[in-house]
């Protein structure tokens, strides 16, 4: 029985090289809304976990964080209008919207009851506790009788 089958790999590797759009960022670095995605830093201790997300020039009221079946949605949808006086024409006006969601896994490890979040000078940092049986016993020396 044959598990694998081989073929000439070079015109495989030729045919991904050129299939691939290698200037398709839309699912990978972009948003819907052809903005960036914020980057996010994940920092993890003993007592749980720090989510930072680096999205300047945002205000906490633009975001939105929920959590359904340990899955953290944080998102940011912020639209920019600027009045029209009456009488007023446009030569040239560009809309403002940006939007964003990331969502991450969590595990069956965490608190989500204690869940808290800030944000302040541009980072949006969100705490995420362990639940006291996953936090890490210290060592206990056992005597031999």
């Amino acid at each position: 029985m044959t598990l694998v089958r081989f073929n000439n790999t070079l015109p495989s590797l030729l045919e991904n090289f050129f299939e691939t759009d290698w200037f398709d960022w839309a699912s990978r670095n972009f948003s819907e809304t052809n903005t960036t995605l914020p980057s996010v830093n994940i920092k993890e201790d003993g007592n749980g976990y720090e989510v930072e997300v680096a999205a300047p020039g945002l205000n906490k009221e633009d975001f939105k964080i929920e959590i359904n079946d340990n899955v953290l949605s944080i998102s940011s949808e912020k639209k920019v209008t600027n009045e029209t006086k009456e009488g007023q024409r446009f030569t040239r006006r560009e809309f403002s919207y940006q939007s964003f969601c990331r969502t991450f896994t969590l595990p069956n490890t965490i608190e989500t009851d204690k869940i808290d979040a800030k944000y302040e000078s541009g980072i949006l940092r969100i705490s995420i506790p362990k639940k006291e049986e996953a936090k890490p016993k210290p060592v206990r020396k056992i005597e031999i009788k």
